[in-house]
Order: C-alpha cells, then structure tokens, then sequence
C-alpha cells in the first residue's frame, strides 16, 4: 500500500478493495445468511398480528419466471415455457394474499409497490390486473404512492399498458445492463437500443413517464470504452433515474453463471475504473449521485430524499417509500417488520405446496436486538447519506457510544488513505471514497467480524 498522501486514485480503490475481501451489500442487517430457518408460520403470523393499525405498507411481489435465463442474473427466477404454469402461480399467489390478509390491520395504509422478478409482466395485463384488484380491495394507496414494476424490454408489447394502468403504475424500471453487442451475446441478452427506445416510447405514450434503467458493469468483455458508450446511448431515453450495479459472479448459488467465461471477465482493477468512468458520464450528464450505485435527476424525489438526509434502503435498493413495513408476497420476497425480517420459501415447488396447504409460506426469520437495530441505522445512515455520528445514534437507541470502540480500529486502513475522515464518533466518506461504503459499513457488522472455530462462513462476490 502506499502512504496517506497518495491520491484516492481508481487503482488505490481497488487495492483498498481487493485487501480488505468481499463484503455484503447491505440491502438488509443482520444480512440475509444470518436467517434462521423456521419449521412453521406460527411466528411469523405473531409478528404480523402484533402490527398497529396505523402501519403504513409497502408491498413487495416477487414473480420468479422469465421466457429466458440471462447468463448474470442473480434473483430468484427460473424459466417457464407454459402459460399453464403461469395460471396456476397466479391463483396462489393471490391465494398467498388471501391468507395474510387476516392478520393485518384492517385498512392498512399504502405507501408503495414494487413488482420485481423475474418478470413481473410475464404475468401479462390481465394478470396484473387480478393482483391490482386483490391488493387494492384492502390497501388504500397513500397519495403520492411509487407504485412501480421491472419490465424486460424484450417482452413488452401492448396489451401489458391496461394492466399496467390498473395497478396505477407510476415508475417502471427497465433492464439495459449494457448496449454493447459482443457483452450482450456473453450474458445471452440481445436486447440493441432501438427495442429499449420502443418500448420507453409506448410507456410515455399511455402517460408511465417516470423511467428507471440499470446498468451493469463487471460483466464479461467489457471495457471502460462500451461500458461509456453503454452510458452515452442511455442518455438518449432520457430516464429520471439509473442505476448502476457491478455484477455479481456467484456461480456457487447461481449455477447458470457457470456458463459465464471467467477469464472474460474483468478484474478488480477494471471494474473500479469502469464503475468510475460511468459514473463521471452519469455526473456530467446532470445526474447527482446517490448513496453507492444510484443516479438521479435533481428534481427527482430519489436525489431530493438524498439531500435532505430521508434517503432509505430496503431489499429493492435506495428508495423514498416510509414507513416500518415492508411485506413480500411469492417465493423467495423478504419482508422487514419492525421485529425482524421474513424470507418466503425460495423453491417455486415447495413455496406452491404450502400456500395450497393454507400455511404463510415462510423458510427463515431474523428477529432484531436492540443492538442490530442500532447498528442497522449506522450503516443504513452510512450506505445512503456517507456520514454518521455514531455518539448521536448511540444516544438515539438508547445507549453509550462506546458500544463501537472496538469497531473504530477497524477503519485505521480506510482513514489511513483518506477514504474516510474521522472526528471522535463521527465518521464521513469522502467523496472519492464512495465506492468503498460497503468497505466501511463492514467495520460496523459484528456478525462479519465474528470467527467461529469450524464454522462455515457466508460467501460474497467480489467488490
């Protein structure tokens, strides 16, 4: 390593990177290894009934089919070739809401939607339509509700915008991942930009103007230069916001990456420099940044929440949504009560036998101390905002701030190179230090940090 006056170059970021080893995401804390199995609902019927009346919700319904695999992806999807097949999920996934209902307040608030996957729209208009009647005949959407869907731009035609229309959608999120060719035939997604501009067309046309893309780097052969031109061709569907991820390689839990070429991939090094390049388009195109990979227009609520410090993270990634509640609906949806966390049976087939059993399918739970919870909001503070006085929240959650004296060394590399500047309890990334926030967050994970002799510890993809 070089000393604490070195630039924080793009080089310097991946050797801090590269030193420091893989870390979570973060998108929940404790993260998702750290669930515990459960053997039946009863619990999670407890903590669902324990629920105030006045809960503001947000929803979260997972569709875990696709017409095709994509070589990267990294949900909880499979592919399907018979509407057959589709039907009968629809009828338990709306049987799924059925059951939870009885247990919730009895005209809960709305406060968002999301419809992820898979591909949401493979259930087509009508069936979007039947999950909007079933989830609107007990939640009342707030005004202002983000009632939002992903859709695959190569599977989007027509006869999706009634359906779309009745859910009320308001923001969609299309998947570009990149524009180049030669990365698209890697990861098996032909997908050239005049399909993507097709579709963002029609979607404007029927009045769904608020567009999300995400954008991969990291993925096989590419280069700083596509990944750029990736960015510059985006810029021509002028989207409100973008995000942009680094791929994920886990062919351990995703065994179709396997078929990914590993030395075509770029290294640590190359990432860096391509996650910096993008950026600085997304910037120079008027963008502002917000927490680690997202990119707003500064009129758009994501960069306002941002800057007024309202900024939250939840399992979808950055969001405006409040409220304590986030509830998942099929296989594999993660749902975040103010008690803990909830993860639905991933398997489709299993998920399918207990929600036919009449049972609320769920696979594991993670209940919360008062200690997670404190350091949830640390590094929830930290992903979103860069910044934490961890004396103030110390005092916030009920306790003193030495609770964190033994994770403060821990920050020595980071503060040493000037990732981060620390006064007393008060720690702040410095801007060229964003794209190791996930770095710095680690030094706060007490479950990361623990070594247990002979146990066997949870794997991440590289930074």
């Amino acid at each position: 390593m070089t000393d604490s006056a070195t630039p924080l170059s793009t080089p310097l970021l991946a050797a801090l990177a590269a030193q420091i080893g893989p870390v979570p995401r973060y998108t929940s804390y404790p993260t998702a290894p750290h669930f515990q199995t459960v053997d039946n609902d009863r619990a999670w019927r407890g903590w669902l009934g324990e629920l105030p009346d006045d809960s503001a919700f947000n929803l979260y319904v997972h569709v875990p089919f696709c017409r095709q695999m994509c070589w990267y992806c990294g949900c909880h999807t499979q592919v399907v070739k018979n509407d057959d097949t589709l039907e009968r999920f629809l009828q338990l996934l709306l049987r799924e809401i059925e059951l939870t209902l009885p247990y919730l307040p009895s005209r809960p608030r709305l406060t968002g939607l999301h419809f992820g996957g898979g591909t949401p729209s493979i259930l087509g208009g009508d069936g979007l339509q039947r999950v909007a009647e079933k989830l609107y005949h007990h939640f009342t959407p707030e005004p202002g509700a983000e009632i939002a869907i992903e859709l695959d731009p190569r599977r989007f035609d027509a006869s999706l915008i009634p359906g779309l229309k009745a859910l009320g959608i308001n923001r969609t999120s299309l998947g570009v991942q990149s524009l180049d060719e030669s990365v698209q035939a890697a990861i098996n997604r032909r997908q050239p930009l005049d399909m993507v501009a097709r579709t963002v067309g029609m979607l404007r046309e029927a009045g769904i103007t608020s567009l999300n893309l995400d954008l991969i780097y990291g993925l096989p052969r590419q280069t700083v230069e596509n990944v750029v031109s990736t960015v510059q061709q985006s810029m021509m569907l002028n989207p409100d916001r973008v995000a942009l991820f680094g791929y994920a390689h886990v062919p351990w839990m995703k065994a179709h990456q396997a078929r990914i070429d590993t030395a075509s991939l770029p290294d640590t090094a190359a990432r860096f420099a391509q996650e910096a390049a993008a950026a600085q388009t997304l910037v120079e195109n008027g963008f502002c940044r917000v927490g680690l990979d997202h990119f707003a227009r500064p009129d758009d609520r994501l960069a306002q929440h941002a800057v007024n410090g309202e900024l939250h993270r939840n399992f979808q990634g950055y969001t405006t949504a409040v409220g304590e509640v986030l509830l998942g609906f099929g296989p594999s949806a993660i749902s975040t009560l103010p008690q803990g966390y909830a993860q639905n049976i991933p398997s489709v087939a299993s998920w399918r036998q207990a929600v036919h059993n009449g049972d609320l399918p769920v696979a594991r739970m993670r209940g919360l101390s008062q200690e997670d919870i404190l350091r949830r909001a640390v590094i929830e503070e930290l992903m979103c905002h860069l910044k934490v006085d961890l004396a103030e929240m110390a005092v916030r959650y009920g306790t003193a701030p030495g609770i964190f004296d033994a994770d403060l060394p821990r920050l020595a590399l980071l503060e040493r190179h000037g990732v981060v500047q620390r006064d007393g309890y008060r720690v702040v990334i410095e801007e060229a230090g964003r794209p190791l926030v996930r770095q710095v967050c680690a030094s706060f994970d007490s479950y990361l940090l623990k070594q247990t002799a002979g146990s066997v510890q949870p794997r991440h993809a590289a930074a």
